[in-house]
């Protein structure tokens, strides 16, 4: 079974920066598993400029690829107004952008910061995204 899922970019820096750790478990589901990220240009403009900062030391080629691996694997989704208040406006875009989805297929949020959104069954850890997927 195939899951939509909006990944924060949190979970996608964790992703990176541990190998086999339950982020990066998430990553390898949305680049060749059963996860497909649900995308749009802020989401990607966000991974490209937080994945690029010095202080994370990624090779720009390794996050140019994966960034072109994510699109191809996405799907791409606009979003609209949302009723729900998110604190940080930074993070409007990701909850924006599944709601819209949400509208079409059952979809979630994966984030490691989950205070930053409602309380809802579909904003989820990374754990709980893998234990959806093997369950």
């Amino acid at each position: 079974m195939k899951y939509y899922a909006v990944l924060d970019t949190n979970v996608i820096v964790s992703a990176m920066l541990k190998k086999g750790s339950v982020p990066n478990q998430v990553m390898v589901e949305a680049l060749c598993g059963d996860i497909i990220p649900i995308l749009n240009d802020e989401i990607i403009a966000e991974y490209i400029d937080v994945l690029n900062r010095p202080k994370f030391k990624f090779d720009h080629k390794v996050v140019e690829v994966f960034i072109d691996e994510l699109k191809k694997r996405g799907v791409y989704s606009d979003y609209g107004l949302i009723e729900d208040e998110i604190p940080d406006e930074k993070d409007v875009v990701f909850y924006a952008v599944l709601m819209e989805k949400r509208k079409e297929e059952e979809a979630y949020l994966v984030t490691g910061n989950i205070k930053h959104f409602p309380v809802k069954t579909y904003v989820v850890t990374p754990r709980e995204m893998l234990d959806i997927i093997h369950n």
